[in-house]
C-alpha cells in the first residue's frame, strides 16, 4: 500500500493538478478549507467532486471563520470589490487574504501528524500566481523549518510544491497529461453558478488554457482572450 499524503485541495485547478501528481505515488487524504469566502459553496463542491473521481477515503474539512472575522481580503469582506484582472499589475491584490496558507498549512501538519503522513502537497504557484507572499518557494522552504522545530522527532512531515515554478499553461499541459478532471474544478473568485471570467483567478486561468490551446470546460460569463 502506499504511503498517506495530505493534498490541500481548495478546488482550483492548481490543487487540481497538484492531486494528480500526488496520486502516482500516494494514497491521497485531502483537506480542505471553509473561511468565509465567497464561493465557499461552489469550491467545497469541486473539493468533493475532486475526491470523488480519486475515491479519496479520508477528507476533512476545516472551518477557520477566524480569517472572516480578520478581514482584510476582497474574498471575505462583501464591502471589498473583487477587482477585475491586470495580469500586468506587480502588486498584491486586495483577495490576498492575509496568512491564509500558513493558517492551513498548520491544521495540515497536526492532521498529517496524526494519520502519519509524511507529505503534505499544496498548489502553489510562484512565476505565473497572483502575487501573494504565502504562494513563493521562500515561505514553504521557512516552513518546512518550522515543522521540524515543532513535531515529534520521529514525524519527519514534509511540504511538496510540485508546480511551484511551472506557469499556468504548464500546468493545464501537466493535468491534461495526467488526466486530471478539469470540469470538476473551479477557479473564480466571485460567482457560483458560471464564472466570471474577468477577476484575477478566471484570467490566470483562461491564459493557461488559452497559451495551452486547450479548451476550458467549465462554463463563463464572458471569455476574454488573454493572449
Amino acid at each position: 500500500m502506499n504511503s498517506k499524503a495530505v493534498v490541500l485541495v481548495s478546488g482550483g485547478m492548481d490543487s487540481l493538478v497538484t492531486a494528480a501528481i500526488a496520486h502516482r505515488k500516494y494514497e491521497l487524504c485531502f483537506l480542505h478549507l471553509n473561511y468565509g469566502q465567497r464561493t465557499e459553496k461552489r469550491e467545497l463542491k469541486a473539493f468533493d467532486d475532486i475526491a470523488g473521481f480519486y475515491k479519496v477515503k479520508e477528507k476533512l474539512v476545516v472551518s477557520a471563520e477566524h480569517l472572516a472575522k480578520i478581514g482584510g481580503s476582497s474574498l471575505t469582506v462583501s464591502s471589498i470589490g473583487v477587482t477585475r484582472a491586470d495580469l500586468n499589475y506587480k502588486g498584491i491584490p486586495s483577495s490576498y487574504v492575509p496568512f491564509r496558507n500558513a493558517n492551513i498549512l498548520s491544521i495540515a501538519v497536526s492532521w498529517a501528524e496524526v494519520i502519519s503522513a509524511k507529505q503534505i502537497f499544496i498548489g502553489a504557484v510562484e512565476e505565473d500566481s497572483s502575487g501573494y507572499p504565502d504562494c513563493r518557494e521562500v515561505f514553504y522552504k521557512a516552513f518546512n523549518d518550522v515543522i521540524k522545530t515543532g513535531t515529534k522527532p520521529e514525524t519527519n512531515i514534509v511540504i511538496e510544491t510540485p508546480i511551484i515554478h511551472l506557469k499556468k499553461y504548464e500546468i493545464v499541459k501537466k493535468g491534461k497529461e495526467l488526466g486530471a478532471p478539469f470540469e470538476l474544478s473551479w477557479s473564480c473568485y466571485q460567482n457560483e453558478d458560471k464564472a466570471c471570467g474577468v477577476c484575477d483567478s478566471c484570467a490566470l486561468r483562461l491564459k493557461g488554457f488559452q497559451q495551452a490551446g486547450i479548451e476550458d470546460p467549465i462554463e463563463y460569463e464572458v471569455l476574454p482572450k488573454y493572449i
